[in-house]
């Protein structure tokens, strides 16, 4: 009765249809990490197949939390997404700490991150003014955003579509571009690249450090579900737009990768500096300096992209959170005229300000994979509970085989996580536990 209650009484307004929500999803994902992430994959595998294996297994376990998440659906068409799913199945407690863990990793991290290599892409463009140009950029960004989806997610849904349909225009011609390039042949067999003959335990740590890399690109997926009260017929449209979207990014991620080591060898990709971006480099060999302004534009251009859709999509959580008093209990208000979770909107770019001031989001960036898929395993192991205890009765693609390989992939990924990064692991698991004494606070303190 009191999920009924919830839908009846949704306080905004359903407006994106499904090709909105699909370009949504793949404008989320598609942000700077397709540009980047050769370099640190090529040096963890140094083979050509691997790599694009890498992409393509990555790809494959987003497109099993599509099903997933496609079950989990049926149980709600409240806004919150992942967090309504995790409330549903175990309660506030847990659903909290994903809550606070987006709060305070995932999303502010992302949203400080993708506006710092949006200023970046920008000031090597046009020279920047002031002592700090790049984070004074980064601040105007997620203001001017936060500012613009403050005024109605219709204006924000119809900026991410322009931008979104920009950036793979953009990215498409590159591919085609490297597909056309005669200058230089493949590679070389993988046999002969240095590091490619590691075998047993060597190869698949590595293989799992290469695919870290790959889900960093293909994060986002799911902020699509966050959003569900704001999607027109969402039991059918947001498993739809997350299989589109992640479709479409799977596609050009597999393509530009093939692209990049069609025209550089993956030795030469592998010893590429932290300064450099393997696509301006590929770039700058197919179309001179021409090509690394044309890239520095596409990176502008997707994380620009990107960065709207993480600010339209994160603060939806803290708003159910807000809604069930486990938040600042003001971020439940909703805009009388604009129909936005417009507190929730401010308290996000203000955590995610102080992240890019500071510069603790290049660190927390490597903590977000970890912490997701923690709570990506629980999730898939929810679906399996509610199929069990009959709540969820309809029919879910792939089950119970695909929930199963996702929860042992989620294991693997996050065991192997902790022996190659255990700093960085311990860390992430500290900043989720540090919302144990706020939700004591939200609960007790502040009835």
């Amino acid at each position: 009765m009191e999920e009924k209650q919830h839908n009846e009484n949704n306080p905004f307004k359903r407006v994106l249809g499904l090709p909105t929500a699909i370009l949504l999803v793949a404008g989320i994902m598609i942000g700077s990490g397709t540009f980047k992430k050769i370099v640190p994959m090529s040096q963890a595998l140094h083979n050509e197949g691997y790599i694009l294996l890498a992409w393509i297994v990555a790809g494959i376990i987003t497109m099993f939390g599509a099903f997933t998440y496609a079950g989990l659906a049926n149980m709600t068409t409240q806004t919150g997404g992942v967090y309504e799913y995790l409330r549903l199945i175990y309660g506030r407690f847990i659903s909290f700490l994903f809550g606070w863990s987006v709060f305070t990793i995932v999303g502010s991290g992302a949203i400080a991150a993708l506006a710092f290599v949006f200023a970046q892409s920008v000031a090597t463009l046009v020279p920047l003014p002031g002592p700090f140009p790049v984070q004074t950029l980064a601040v105007i960004t997620i203001v001017f955003l936060t500012w613009f989806n403050y005024r109605g997610i219709k204006k924000g849904s119809v900026l991410s579509n322009v931008v979104t349909i920009a950036k793979i225009t953009g990215i498409l011609l590159l591919i085609v571009s490297g597909l056309l390039y005669t200058g230089h042949p493949a590679s070389g067999s993988p046999e002969k690249l240095p590091g490619s003959t590691a075998g047993g335990a060597a190869l698949l740590s590595g293989f799992f450090g290469a695919m870290l890399s790959a889900l960093w690109a293909y994060d986002g997926w799911a902020n699509i579900t966050f959003i569900t009260g704001e999607v027109k017929n969402p039991r059918r449209n947001i498993p739809l737009a997350i299989i589109g979207g992640v479709g479409i990014a799977m596609t050009l991620y597999v393509l530009l990768n093939y692209t990049y080591m069609r025209v550089l060898p993956i030795p030469v990709l592998s010893q590429l500096g932290t300064d450099k971006i393997a696509a301006a480099e590929v770039a700058s060999v197919l179309m001179g300096q021409t090509g690394k302004t044309i890239v520095a534009i596409l990176i502008m251009v997707c994380t620009f992209g990107a960065l709207n859709g993480c600010i339209i999509s994160y603060p939806r959580v803290y708003f159910r959170m807000a809604e069930e008093k486990v938040f600042f209990r003001n971020a439940a208000k909703v805009h009388k005229a604009y129909k936005t979770p417009h507190i929730s909107l401010i308290y996000s770019a203000v955590w995610s300000i102080v992240m890019v001031c500071s510069g603790t989001f290049d660190q927390v960036t490597d903590l977000v994979i970890f912490a997701s898929f923690v709570f990506f395993a629980l999730a898939s192991f929810g679906l399996i509970r509610m199929k069990q205890k009959k709540i969820i009765t309809s029919k879910v693609i792939g089950y119970p085989v695909i929930p199963v390989i996702i929860i042992l992939f989620c294991a693997v990924l996050v065991i192997n996580t902790s022996i190659i990064h255990p700093i960085a692991s311990l860390m992430a698991l500290l900043l989720v536990l540090t919302g144990i004494p706020f939700y004591i606070y939200f609960r007790v303190l502040t009835k």
